[in-house]
């Protein structure tokens, strides 16, 4: 069945971009955090390859990987959390294969020193880009599915997934740091927080902001950095939730 949905796409042709000695080394060390060596490599070398790189590239492989994915979690959560509803399961999982997740696991892994981009997306740091790293990471789950089928594919999925749900909050994951933040403000009648840009550096693709996050009455104030001005009131307003005991 896997082979019918690859043959719907051209197979890594023999002239095209071989792998380097370096990135031989990089997709080894990237097979052994996932826990899984691939028998046939080309898949791995097209879920690393950018369309900016060649047109042999991943997409194919992450609308496969994303289903795969969610089916894999779905089933996951069924079994482990028998006592939430439905809503609640929704609620999980949509969390946990959401494109923040993704970035977080594919940052740990390295990924982005393992994609194969053009030399626009380099120049431009493609390789930190959330969407790129999300996307791969899927296309790598979608290539394990295709070169050793659904079981090998869970058996990825869970080995990421498994130990960061475990550091989780499953009932307030779903919720960002500015919600729970104001929610508890809320509950305890204090005035909600204000957010303050600071500074931002860098060029106009590498911005990092830097946000306060100001709580007068309880003379807390903290601050974040992110890639975007959300980003970095998420991170203030996380190190005031937790500042404050929560």
């Amino acid at each position: 069945m896997s082979a019918c949905i690859w043959n719907s796409t051209p197979p890594v042709s023999a002239n095209s971009h071989p792998p380097r000695l370096d990135e031989t080394v990089r997709h080894a060390a990237l097979c052994e955090q996932l826990g899984y060596t691939f028998k046939q490599p080309q898949f791995l070398q097209r879920a690393l390859t950018h369309r900016s790189y060649s047109p042999e590239h991943y997409e194919r492989l992450e609308f496969l990987g994303d289903s795969v994915l969610g089916c894999v979690i779905a089933h996951h959560l069924c079994a482990v959390f028998p006592q939430l509803s439905e809503g609640e399961l929704s609620r999980l999982r949509s969390n946990l294969v959401k494109e923040e997740t993704l970035v977080t696991l594919a940052q740990q892994l390295d990924l982005g020193s393992c994609l194969r981009l053009g030399e626009g997306e380099r120049k431009s740091a493609g390789f930190r880009r959330p969407s790129i790293l999300a996307d791969a990471l899927e296309a790598i789950f979608g290539a394990v599915f295709l070169d050793a089928g659904f079981a090998a594919a869970e058996q990825v999925v869970l080995h990421l997934f498994v130990p960061y749900l475990a550091q989780v909050d499953i009932k307030t994951l779903g919720k960002d740091a500015k919600s729970l933040l104001q929610e508890y403000l809320q509950s305890q009648y204090i005035a909600l927080p204000t957010y303050t840009v600071l500074a931002t550096q860098g060029l106009a693709h590498e911005q990092v902001f830097q946000v306060e996050c100001s709580i007068p009455s309880l003379k807390v104030t903290t601050r974040g950095e992110g890639v975007s001005r959300r980003h970095a009131e998420q991170q203030a307003a996380l190190a005031a939730y937790q500042l404050i005991g929560k």
